[in-house]
This record gives structure tokens, sequence and C-alpha cells, in this order.
């Protein structure tokens, strides 16, 4: 692609995406998209032929974006499991106290297109939430936690659940609160496969016992 058609689509994916976090998806037009980029109409279905190719366009963007920053952000994350998910709920503390924070873009369009299974933004949205939790279980297995996947899938459901309520109720305490609640998480995990390890140890005969 020249390199004047990849900035023109920059533009209109910048535009695109700040005007559908602002309001929403069905209330954005496509020649306000086109004012915003400050191009015209035609330049624009130049580019992408719908509005909803263009919405799946920029949550594609949005992903790609999204990855590079949790794995920048991971890069620097060492320790227990506990400490990732401490810095994980200081992170999201920080992400809501933003002005005019309007909550996950991703989780905001897919309730607006909830009538809309096979739209392919619910596919790509989807195919993020997963692929972020994915990130999550590994960085636990790194940590050496057993069963990651279930523990990143909890802790996930936490940090989830934090970011509707704080839309919901304007209320930042719930990033704290959901913090305490994904430590209690953590230390219950990470001690009931502790003991049940020592059980199983236990339950093992010795190698006297054996050779006898």
């Amino acid at each position: 692609m020249p390199r004047s058609a990849e900035q023109t689509r920059k533009r209109i994916l910048e535009a695109a995406y700040r005007l559908f976090r602002r309001q929403g998806f069905s209330r954005v037009s496509m020649g306000e998209i086109a004012a915003d980029a400050r191009l015209t109409k035609r330049t624009l279905y130049h580019h992408f032929r719908s509005k909803d190719d263009l919405l799946a366009r920029v949550l594609e963007a949005q992903h790609e974006l999204a990855l590079q920053a949790f794995w920048t952000f991971a890069d620097k994350l060492t320790g227990s499991a506990e400490t990732i998910v401490d810095a994980m709920f200081q992170e999201l503390a920080v992400w809501v106290d933003k002005p005019r924070w309007a909550g996950s873009g991703f989780t905001r369009l897919v309730i607006e297109l909830a009538d809309l299974p096979g739209h392919p933004a619910r596919t790509i949205a989807r195919r993020h939430k997963a692929q972020m939790e994915r990130c999550l279980a590994e960085l636990l297995a790194r940590a050496g936690v057993a069963q990651p996947e279930e523990l990143a899938r909890e802790v996930w459901l936490l940090s989830e659940g934090a970011i509707s309520l704080i839309l919901v109720h304007g209320d930042r305490g719930y990033s704290a609160a959901a913090m305490r609640a994904a430590r209690t998480l953590v230390r219950h995990h990470v001690g009931a496969h502790t003991r049940t390890k020592r059980r199983y140890a236990q339950r093992r005969p010795s190698r006297s016992a054996l050779a006898s």
C-alpha cells in the first residue's frame, strides 16, 4: 500500500476509534467519521466499504495495540503470582482514573451489538478478550502457578467486573475491591495446590518401603 494511502487509513481508524468510544457505534455516522478525519465520504468509502467493515478494522488495530501494551507492561513483572496480580490491578486503577475514561471499548461495543451475534466486531472482541486472558495465564505459569489458566480466568473475571461496575457507578473504589478479592483468590489457589502436593507426598510410599 502506498504510504499516502496507509497514512489516510490510519487517520480514518484513529478518527473512528475516537468517535466510536465517545458516542458508540450506532450513534456515529460515516459522515462524522469523514469530517473528523478531514476527508470526504467518497475517500472514506474508498478505503472501507461500510461502517461495519470499519468497526472491525478499528478493533483489529486496537487489539494489536493492546497486546503490545500488555507485553510492555508484563516484561517489567517478576516475582510471585500475587505480585503480578497486584501490579495488574494497580495498572487498572491508573487507567480508570484517566480523564473521560469510558470503560473497555471492546466490551461496550459488544454489548451494543448484542443482537448481532455474527457481526465481525463481536468475533474480534471475543478473540481479543480470550487472547488477553491467555497472556495473563502465561505470566502466571512463568511464576510457577499450578493450573494457571484456571486462576487467570478467575482473576480476569474480577478485572472485567470491576471495569463494568466502575462504568455503571462511577466509583473507582471497585478497582481496589477487585485487587483485594484477587489477592485472596491467589492465596487460596496457591495454598490449595500446596496442600494437595503435601497430601500426595505423604501418601506415597517411601523408597525403603518399596525396596522391602
